[in-house]
């Protein structure tokens, strides 16, 4: 296994080997392990981490053969961090957590009752506002929950989370 490690989750059932700096056709690194990469530095403040594992979610779902629509869309309810078709056509708000370590709980468990209310408000409001007649099959609030270890982030994604 020289050379060779494994993926710590990339929402697929089983792990499956990589490099360790994925690399696109012309031999440049990927966008997520790009991102990645950045998000290891253990002196980022917890702002810019959370960019980056927005950045990350984005560069995530799109790899997956998802089209964000939106990002960190403003309300007065507060911000959609990621709108998307899903490849099924559903279109989803993402609310994406990211944390250095577990120490306060999972990433998911940050988004409380409060915050689901005010991401619904902030959902409907998007749907409502003009240019959005896109054809979908249903709406969804997801969570995509990251994990920033070692270069490595870890994305626990949570369909239909509310």
């Amino acid at each position: 296994m020289s050379g060779i490690t494994t993926d710590v989750h990339d929402g697929a059932d089983a792990p499956r080997p990589r490099s360790p700096m994925p690399q696109d056709g012309a031999g440049e690194p990927t966008a997520l392990a790009s991102i990645g990469a950045r998000m290891a530095d253990p002196t980022l403040p917890p702002r810019t981490l959370g960019a980056l594992g927005e950045d990350y979610a984005a560069a995530w779902l799109a790899e997956r053969g998802w089209q964000v629509l939106e990002r960190n869309w403003r309300s007065r309810y507060g911000e959609l961090d990621i709108v998307a078709l899903a490849p099924d056509r559903r279109l989803v708000f993402v609310e994406v957590k990211t944390r250095r370590t577990m120490r306060n709980g999972l990433p998911q468990e940050s988004v409380t009752a409060a915050k689901r209310t005010s991401l619904r408000r902030a959902g409907v409001q998007w749907l409502l506002g003009p240019g959005r007649g896109i054809a979908h099959a249903g709406v969804r609030f997801d969570v995509l929950a990251v994990l920033a270890r070692g270069g490595r982030p870890l994305v626990t994604p949570i369909e239909g989370a509310f």
